[in-house]
């Protein structure tokens, strides 16, 4: 039986999640009153049912605690009312608030000073108009900044299927928007062509939450379909009629444990999903020649990434059903209860109880046999000398972790005891400790332990979260350490002409000492 802990308990007091008034607004626009047909999109007419059946029957959504706004329902002013009425005055501190939206998203001129390129992100309404020079009846991202505000010490996850990419709102004419159907943004009313290599590649946030510290600070879940610099599409493979956004499809999808669960431990984690989505989305851009990049992104506390996408079906002794209703499931062995505060936020997460098992959760990503460890023994006995040997397919840097089942966590490369550090050669093996260390490792049992050895090939800074002078001697929260690196390695690199994910590679060992 896999054991599931009641964890994180991210607040100053408990909020039973059956008990809570959750509330969910979803919004999806297909059809606009002001734009011509051409640039109606398919996908969000079918996306709003997909949405609202994962909110009833994974996320426990009662029925009634859902909102639907669609095309003509979905003005600016309804949606507006919709999130001030339904989602901030019908909740309280420690409720569920969900916000769902498929439809286009675009850039308008920035009126209060905050944008560092002078352009706001907005999504459109159904009453979206092309003003003097600009769009008109929109919902800005500064809205929805005051309503995350106003949402404090709820927990919140945001969904946004559309695009806010600078470089297309600034670059492309209306006439060279025609030929890209089904992508989901708006040009500027008028705009004129423009070489987009010579902006490409410039660092400008362009999320709908621009603001991505409020997330990280206070427990916000904000998902969105495409990174900056980049379109998100509805699914062209799909005959018209069935068509779904590429990234709502995958993200619906990646909810089952047959798709997601990487490390097979039964838990579909926010870090795991978030890998499944950025797959399929990849899959899809590499087939259409129109698509020069999709990478979803997940701005979230990193103490969540390991965190269940969906409350574990014997959560409590319940599983959630359609409609809110619950069946009786037989009691699960909880195992010990991890409790951890973060700022402003109350809310409760699942997290694996096992700490070993927690590893691959909070990374997200498969093993691909790129990475390989070893150890110089395959039977360990307390007080035994031992190496342990990385060997990397891609050059890179190498970050490697030794895990017990405590919890705790020691830095086993970068370490202050090496004579020399040098990056990873491909299909070199690096021994630790190596002839310069003057000593071997010694078993320390019984333990049930997983190294963790990360290689990264882009030039990421981690030295705030793997310092060498944590290496060795340091004892570290498990959690808390994975959980900091692989926030870092989730952000976008933007160093290269397009704007991508950070290239890692991920290797486990699990091994005892007898």
């Amino acid at each position: 039986m896999i054991r599931y802990a009641a964890a994180l308990l991210l607040s100053l007091g408990l909020a039973s999640v059956a008990a809570a008034a959750d509330r969910a607004l979803i919004v999806g626009i297909g059809t606009y009153a002001n734009l011509p047909e051409k640039m109606f999109l398919e996908g969000p007419k079918n996306d709003v049912p997909l949405i609202e059946t994962l909110l009833k029957e994974k996320l426990g959504y009662p029925a009634d605690s859902i909102r639907v706004l669609r095309d003509q329902d979905a003005s600016r002013a309804a949606i507006l009312a919709g999130i001030d009425d339904w989602l901030v005055n019908g909740t309280q501190p420690g409720d569920r608030v969900y916000f769902y939206f498929s439809g286009h998203g675009l850039q308008v001129k920035d009126v209060s000073g905050d944008e560092e390129d002078g352009l706001d992100e907005a999504l459109s309404t159904y009453d979206i108009a092309a003003g003097d020079g600009d769009w008109t009846n929109v919902i800005l991202d500064d809205e929805i900044d005051a309503m995350l505000a106003k949402l404090k010490d709820r927990a919140v996850t945001i969904v946004i299927d559309a695009c806010h990419s600078g470089t297309i709102s600034r670059s492309l004419s209306t006439e060279v928007a025609k030929a890209m159907e089904s992508a989901r943004f708006l040009p500027r009313p008028h705009a004129k062509p423009a070489d987009a290599v010579k902006t490409r590649g410039l660092r400008i946030d362009v999320a709908v939450v621009d603001k991505p510290e409020i997330a990280r600070q206070n427990g916000v879940e904000a998902w969105s379909a495409a990174s900056s610099y980049q379109v998100a599409w509805d699914d062209t493979r799909l005959p018209p009629e069935e068509r779904h956004g590429v990234f709502t499809l995958s993200y619906v999808n990646g909810h089952e444990t047959a798709a997601a669960d990487s490390n097979g431990n039964g838990i579909v984690s926010n870090a795991e999903l978030l890998e499944y989505v950025k797959k399929q989305s990849q899959s899809y851009c590499a087939a259409q020649s129109e698509c020069q990049g999709l990478d979803p992104q997940l701005e979230v506390n990193y103490a969540l990434l390991g965190a269940s996408a969906v409350a574990p079906a014997d959560a409590g002794g319940q599983a959630q059903q359609a409609g809110g209703e619950t069946a009786q499931q037989p009691t699960p062995d909880y195992g010990k209860v991890e409790e951890v505060k973060v700022e402003n936020t109350q809310q409760t997460a699942y997290v694996a109880a096992d700490p070993v098992e927690a590893v691959g959760d909070i990374l997200g990503k498969p093993e691909t046999g790129d990475v390989k460890v070893a150890l110089s023994s395959d039977y360990l006995k307390t007080g035994d000398a031992f190496r342990i040997t990385v060997t990397s397919a891609t050059n890179g840097h190498l970050i490697l972790y030794d895990v017990d089942k405590d919890g705790k966590a020691t830095q086993i490369f970068p370490n202050e005891a090496a004579r020399k550090i040098t990056p990873l050669t491909a299909n070199m093996p690096l021994t630790i400790p190596d002839d310069y260390y003057g000593f071997d490792f010694e078993a320390d049992g019984p333990a049930e332990n997983v190294l963790v050895a990360i290689v990264i090939a882009d030039d990421i800074d981690l030295t705030k979260v793997a310092p060498n002078d944590y290496g060795l001697t340091k004892e570290l929260d498990a959690r808390t350490t994975i959980a900091d690196i692989a926030g870092t390695l989730k952000q976008t690199w933007t160093r290269d002409a397009e704007n991508r994910s950070v290239n890692w590679s991920l290797g486990l060992l699990k091994y005892a000492v007898h």
